[in-house]
């Protein structure tokens, strides 16, 4: 098997937040801010980043806006020649603080939004003036003249919004959005009953994504990721382990994807004491479930082996209890109907209280 060429590297600039999303996709046992990679650390991975063919550099968190060195991080970035990706909260995206990062280097900004009603938005979010915090930076982004990326996380509780979303992006000046129903690792795992929509709702907002797409095509692009359990065959989790993305945790430690770490028995090679190349070639963790070889029957020699690479592992582990068994959400996986019937019954039970994010689980 030849090895692939990563093209992404997800930076986790830090696990603090302004916010408590309980969709978050951050593990629920946050690295502390005594324990995140240092300015020098997080310089000389962006220039290995590079080094190794990776393009996109996508700054996230938690709130990476926290980290008060993030201008030097985006200008080793940019010396480096990488196309940077401010995954934001918006909190904290002053006028002043954007204009400084534009001058090191920013090529993008990716905001996101937990609604369009600014009650029930700010009340997802766990904080007061969200809304209006992000609506704000948004004008400041445009009139900055930096591309702006609008992400709406869909759930239960804003996906009869999905029109008024869609309205908004335009009217904020976006030209992507994304329409990202929620992934349910981490925080979201242990919200699933209070997020998951119906598979009625689902194919509401999957019909009104496609309606815009028509309509505003050479407009607006329309990401939309949809939720796996309400599909037939699984997607390409990171484009497929180990084959395109490399994601460092606040403390350093490099993973073939953001949930990969909540796998029971799997170690990590940290950053701190490897070079990425030295971690993407050879480490234990990257080849596991790299490939084909790894794979379980049906999997096995299916037509869609190396086109979904086998779906999320992590999402076997949270609901088969198996990393390395098919992804439930296919179709034919043995886990399949039970876990659909699962879902759905949780689908439709009634709304539970939000467990939402914060430092210390």
């Amino acid at each position: 098997m030849s090895l692939p060429s990563p093209i992404g590297l997800l930076a986790e600039l830090t696990h603090r937040c302004p916010l408590g999303c309980p969709y978050c996709s951050n593990p629920i046992e946050l690295v502390r801010s005594s324990g995140e990679l240092d300015t020098k650390t997080w310089g000389r991975v962006m220039q290995e980043a590079a080094d190794l063919g990776i393009m996109h550099l996508h700054l996230s968190g938690g709130e990476p806006l926290i980290r008060n060195d993030l201008a030097e991080i985006v200008n080793a970035a940019n010396v480096a020649g990488l196309y940077t990706n401010l995954i934001t909260s918006a909190i904290g995206l002053t006028p002043q603080r954007l204009t400084e990062l534009k001058s090191v280097g920013l090529d993008h900004v990716q905001i996101s939004i937990q609604g369009v009603e600014p009650l029930r938005a700010d009340t997802v979010a766990h904080f007061k003036g969200a809304l209006k915090t992000k609506r704000d930076a948004a004008k400041h982004v445009v009139d900055e003249g930096l591309a702006l990326t609008i992400n709406a996380v869909i759930h239960r509780d804003n996906i009869r919004d999905l029109q008024q979303i869609i309205t908004l992006a335009r009217d904020w000046g976006a030209g992507r959005l994304e329409v990202a129903h929620v992934q349910y690792h981490g925080w979201a795992l242990a919200n699933r009953a209070s997020l998951m929509p119906s598979r009625e709702e689902f194919e509401v907002a999957a019909r009104i994504v496609e309606d815009a797409r028509a309509k505003l095509a050479g407009d607006l692009v329309i990401d939309h990721v949809i939720p796996d359990y309400y599909g037939e065959r699984p997607k390409a989790c990171m484009g497929g382990w180990g084959r395109q993305v490399i994601v460092i945790t606040p403390d350093g430690r490099a993973l073939p994807c953001h949930a990969a770490a909540s796998l029971p028995g799997m170690t990590f090679a940290n950053v701190k004491d490897k070079s990425l190349n030295e971690i993407w070639e050879s480490d234990p963790a990257f080849q596991k479930f790299r490939g084909t070889e790894w794979m379980p029957k049906p999997c096995k020699g299916c037509e869609r082996a190396e086109v979904d690479w086998g779906g999320c592992r992590c999402q076997a582990f949270a609901l088969a209890g198996d990393a390395a068994t098919t992804d439930p959400v296919c179709a034919l996986s043995p886990n399949h109907a039970k876990v659909a019937a699962a879902i759905a019954k949780e689908a439709a039970t009634e709304k539970a209280a939000y467990r939402f994010r914060r430092i210390g689980g």
